[in-house]
């Protein structure tokens, strides 16, 4: 068994650690972190699941969780970890993605920078050609939550396929950690995977 103690660290290095820590067992067994909030704890979660290992969080104290991840020999990470790969794209398909940094879309009036996000996220949803992902982060949190004028064609894109990702630091800075609405809670380690991967990144 590895411990690792992630109180304190921001996102992503709890997820970062933890990695690392599961590629030292070079095999089967188990990993235990221990991190400082609820956000740090679904992003565990979330990377345990997509790579197909054991996971429990147990609640330890006030500001104090664990997070218990067993490994099996099928599913330990190689000497050199991959970064998580994308389905593979049909022919001609782009992997675009759609970066939204702000509750509003240009510099100027804000009651028209809402207006114009609001129009831009209702076009994307009746485009033929769809994004593979789309981020929000920072002031853009806020349109994945309860409120947000464009829920219904966020959710007609996530019906399509599109994959929508919030970062749970800033949901969790913005006090919104409760009224994500639409999509998944993300860290940054994802963000940058995401971007990093992308063949286009659309910032309106």
């Amino acid at each position: 068994m590895i411990q690792v103690n992630a109180m304190g660290d921001a996102c992503p290095i709890p997820v970062v650690k933890t990695k690392n820590a599961i590629r030292e067992l070079g095999g089967a067994g188990t990993v235990v972190t221990l991190v400082d909030n609820e956000i740090a704890v679904q992003n565990l979660q979330k990377m345990a699941r997509q790579k197909g290992y054991g996971v429990q969080a147990e609640k330890l104290g006030e500001g104090r969780y664990q997070v218990t991840m067993t490994v099996g020999p099928e599913a330990a990470l190689p000497a050199q970890d991959e970064p998580t790969v994308c389905p593979v794209k049909p022919a001609g398909e782009k992997n675009t993605v759609v970066v939204i940094r702000s509750k509003t879309m240009g510099v100027g009036s804000e009651e028209l920078g809402a207006a114009l996000m609001k129009g831009f996220l209702y076009a994307l949803s009746q485009q033929d050609q769809l994004p593979r992902t789309i981020l929000f982060y920072n002031g853009g949190a806020a349109i994945t939550c309860t409120d947000s004028p464009s829920l219904e064609d966020l959710k007609t894109l996530q019906a399509m396929g599109v994959e929508i990702f919030t970062c749970g630091t800033c949901l969790n800075f913005y006090g919104l950690t409760d009224q994500l609405q639409v999509g998944e809670v993300t860290n940054m380690y994802t963000i940058v995977e995401k971007m990093t991967q992308a063949d286009h990144i659309v910032c309106p």
